[in-house]
């Protein structure tokens, strides 16, 4: 069984966190962790749909409050492939840069830097003050990834499903999980 830490935070992007879970979900033998900030359950709402934190918790198998940073997903004792922040905020970008480990997400995120597992940010915000790239470069030096939602317009998405579809499968892949690439590969 592969273990995935998925975390959303209240930045733009919630329909990026969302169809993580539902490509997660569908991978043979993945066990998904989740854990939502207050400030996605609004952004979920606000961006996706009333009833999209219900259908991302049906698509996990062990959902963690927040505020419970005595989960098992807050220790190095727990063995996890990866964990994928998508959205991630500012707000928990320059928590994870720093160090300050006051919620299950950044705790989390914490773990894996220090056990050397990976770790992806789908970070959002633009534009970029120096605060922000100085903390991107924190978190990259210290071992994530940093995977701003660009999207890839050589594969000529024709809505934003497509799009959102495309960085999801991305952002999974990242992950180096064992299984073919998601995503649209180039061909040239």
């Amino acid at each position: 069984m592969t273990r995935v830490v998925l975390a959303m935070t209240g930045a733009s992007g919630a329909a990026i966190g969302l169809r993580s879970a539902e490509l997660l979900h569908a991978l043979p033998d993945v066990e998904i962790h989740l854990v939502v900030s207050q400030a996605a359950e609004r952004t979920l709402a606000h961006e996706v749909g009333p009833d999209a934190a219900v259908r991302l918790r049906a698509l996990a198998d062990v959902v963690h409050p927040v505020d419970d940073i005595g989960a098992s997903i807050a220790s190095g004792s727990f063995g996890s492939t990866g964990m994928l922040v998508a959205p991630c905020s500012m707000h928990s970008l320059a928590a994870i840069a720093s160090g300050i480990a006051d919620n299950l997400i950044v705790r989390a995120a914490d773990v894996h830097l220090k056990e050397r597992r990976r770790l992806v940010l789908v970070a959002r915000e633009t534009p970029l003050h120096l605060g922000h790239l100085r903390n991107m470069v924190a978190v990259t030096e210290m071992g994530a990834i940093v995977m701003p939602p660009v999207p890839a317009f050589y594969h000529r998405p024709a809505s934003v499903a497509d799009i959102v579809d495309q960085l999801a499968a991305r952002a999974i892949d990242l992950l180096g999980l064992p299984v073919a690439p998601l995503a649209r590969e180039w061909q040239g």
